[in-house]
């Protein structure tokens, strides 16, 4: 960054002795190891920015303060660092809250800093005011307000502490405007330093507990595991893998989990999981809760043995009895067991697990064919499925593929396969429509070297999407494709299927939006598909042009808006 004559007269005239809020603020992100924040400008933050850049820490200045707070999200989950977001009052901070509230659901590791009137105008009425710290304190683990300039360090690095405190997830830590704008001498504010305060949090609980699971896994004949978001949200997928391999587990993976095995890997399975659950005689649950996308645990018979490792004591046995519950971090947990387990799997075992792998294996092909029709569909309007299997096609080692959107979303899952751990984003539990420009932005700046395409739905690609050009003005560019039916979909079947055609399609019809224009208008590359045999050349055009002119694509994709995701025919999300 370039300074003016004037900023270095500034730079040398500062009193070294004294220091601002704002630049606390930069000093304890600093020291958190936050190098980007993701900020919309207000009167009430204006002095952390001053501080961030001379601390070198990176402001991404978004157009709406839910893609901050996504694209925070994001970052986190990309780069295992806490994220953060600073927002003005009022108004930014109610416009944040849906980011803040899917990086909860997400267990997410986010810091949201927010603005506030001056504690000389409390209850005055002040500009924005609202109870910014009672309205987050149910989404976030900590939510707190700082009431004087010496503790602000202090407080950022106590929010900083909940939010990687069990299971990850976000904080929300409010400074009104005439605290964070005061100056104060540098010796009276508590600076906690980098390294001296955080225990380590790779706990394995209970050893005697280790041993018991490693037994368990030993003397199974039909295990299985299925790899939640903790696994890689909190970096233990090598030793989840070391040990599915040690000891030939069929494994199934969800969420941030996709990605940990790629595919063709003898241990990866991802159709049959029903089928698994339903004859292993153990099943190991690791970092993902009992909530609706387990069936609430309904889904696991009662008989079979069932291991659930957590992150967070109030997850273990919610919804469901369990057989054995271990809380700590799961790298650590899974590593342990197979330390505790090697050298014990005799060769008879081992000779039941591969007969079970392979009649797993077998349903997967049958499945697949089963399916295979639909992916290679060659109707106009386009099949949702054809897309999601170009997609796939599409997608590279180095490709980070994100979804935003409901029923092509949905339907995506059929098909694509990341290649590596942290390829694979999506909203998580919250369901948030709208995360993907921030994600993608935020992937982007992660991870320059790699290709990010971002799956949306029309409705969702219309939520959020002008903040693509801030992805442009930061050198993020990335490849949006869109499933467009013209439709809130998801819900349209729903709604189909309850009240009939005159009113089932009432509030979720959408216009005929030829969204390439979108992209041209900011410099970049679009294009509409309505054949299904040109979807596959226009998503090469499309990383062609992104690659060459830095700026986002948008590949417009027409499907068929009668084509509906098997879970939303079921409504399993409801049930």
């Amino acid at each position: 960054m370039s300074t003016t004559a004037d900023d270095t007269l500034k730079q040398k005239s500062r009193d070294d002795s004294v220091i601002s809020g704002g630049h606390l603020v930069a000093k304890a992100l600093k020291n958190e190891g936050v190098d980007t924040i993701f900020t919309l400008c207000g009167g009430h933050i204006i002095d952390i920015y001053d501080g961030c850049v001379d601390e070198g820490i990176r402001i991404v200045d978004v157009r709406h303060e839910q893609v901050a707070a996504h694209a925070a999200d994001g970052y986190a989950r990309q780069t295992g660092k806490l994220g953060c977001v600073v927002t003005t009052a009022g108004p930014g901070c109610t416009n944040a809250a849906t980011g803040v509230a899917t990086a909860f659901r997400s267990e997410s590791p986010i810091l949201h800093i927010g603005g506030q009137g001056a504690l000389t105008q409390h209850k005055q009425g002040s500009l924005q005011d609202l109870p910014h710290v009672d309205m987050m304190a149910p989404i976030t683990k900590f939510s707190a307000g700082v009431r004087s300039t010496e503790r602000i360090a202090d407080m950022i690095s106590m929010a900083a502490r909940e939010c990687f405190a069990g299971a990850y997830g976000p904080s929300y830590l409010e400074i009104p405007r005439d605290v964070l704008d005061k100056e104060i001498p540098l010796e009276t504010a508590r600076i906690p330093e980098a390294g001296h305060y955080r225990a380590s949090s790779k706990s394995i609980g209970d050893p005697a507990d280790i041993e018991r699971l490693a037994d368990i896994l030993v003397n199974s004949e039909r295990p299985a595991i299925l790899l939640g978001q903790q696994v890689f949200l909190s970096r233990g997928h090598e030793a989840a893998i070391d040990l599915v391999r040690q000891l030939d587990i069929p494994t199934y993976l969800n969420g941030a989990g996709r990605g940990l095995l790629p595919p063709g890997d003898p241990h990866h399975f991802n159709r049959t999981r029903r089928t698994a659950f339903d004859k292993a005689d153990v099943i190991v649950i690791v970092g993902t809760p009992f909530d609706f996308r387990m069936g609430y645990g309904k889904r696991i018979r009662n008989d079979a043995t069932l291991v659930q490792i957590d992150l967070d004591y109030r997850t273990v046995g919610k919804n469901r009895d369990i057989s054995l519950g271990l809380v700590g971090d799961p790298g650590a947990i899974l590593k342990a067991v197979g330390d505790a387990a090697t050298g014990r799997l005799d060769k008879s075992k081992q000779s039941t697990r591969q007969e079970w792998m392979q009649t797993l294996r077998a349903e997967e092909i049958e499945k697949t064919d089963k399916l295979m029709p639909l992916f290679m569909s060659d109707n106009q309007p386009i099949h949702p499925y054809r897309v999601a299997w170009e997609i796939n096609e599409f997608l590279t080692d180095d490709t980070i593929y994100i979804g935003d959107g409901g029923d092509v979303v949905t339907i995506s899952a059929q098909a694509v396969q990341p290649r590596g751990p942290g390829n694979w984003m999506d909203p998580g539990a919250l369901g948030s429509l709208g995360v993907g420009t921030g994600f993608s932005m935020a992937a982007k700046l992660a991870h320059p070297q790699k290709e990010v395409l971002c799956y949306y739905g029309d409705g969702s690609f219309g939520m959020t999407a002008f903040d693509m050009e801030t992805a442009n003005r930061f050198n993020a560019p990335y490849l949006a494709v869109i499933g467009n039916n013209s439709a809130m979909n998801q819900i349209r079947y729903g709604q189909l299927a309850k009240y009939g055609e005159q009113r089932g399609n009432v509030g979720n019809l959408l216009g005929d939006v030829p969204f390439s224009k979108f992209a041209e208008m900011l410099g970049g590359y679009g294009e509409e598909v309505r054949d299904p045999n040109e979807i596959g050349p226009a998503l090469l055009r499309g990383r062609e042009a992104v690659q060459r002119d830095g700026r986002s694509a948008v590949i417009n994709i027409w499907v068929d808006p009668r084509e509906f995701a098997p879970g939303t025919k079921a409504q399993t999300m409801y049930k």
